[in-house]
């Protein structure tokens, strides 16, 4: 094996160590998500940039865009649970990974703004 194979290889192990590392998003079924958001001690956070925020989220949720997650971890500790929603869920997701590395693992992905509005609209 020459150098320029090692390195190949040495680089390929690395990247499969690294993704096993990842924090995976907390799975849930659309019943439990259902009963945390109808629930007053969930918390709610909008990770939309205010722009957005300002023109549409879901009644009781507050704005943390994405970029100030690390500034604001204070403010998840000691809650019952956390739902965590965007435009698509992407955001949603990065910011409950950054999260549970930073050992706050009561979030859960409420995937997009209408998503959850329209759970906190269904019939309990």
């Amino acid at each position: 094996m020459n150098l320029k194979q090692f390195l190949i290889l040495l680089l390929i192990s690395v990247g499969f160590v690294s993704c096993n590392n990842l924090v995976a998003p907390s799975q849930v079924s659309r019943a439990e998500v259902k009963g945390m958001v109808n629930d007053s001690e969930t918390l709610l956070i909008d990770v939309r940039i205010p722009k957005e925020f300002a023109e549409e989220t879901v009644e009781g949720a507050i704005n943390i865009p994405l970029a100030t997650i690390e500034d604001n971890l204070d403010l998840f500790k000691n809650k019952k649970q956390i739902i965590i929603f965007c435009n698509s869920g992407r955001q949603s997701n990065l910011a409950i990974e950054l999260l549970k590395k930073k050992g706050i693992t009561n979030v859960y992905n409420g995937k997009n703004v209408q998503n959850v509005e329209a759970i906190k609209n269904e019939q309990k």
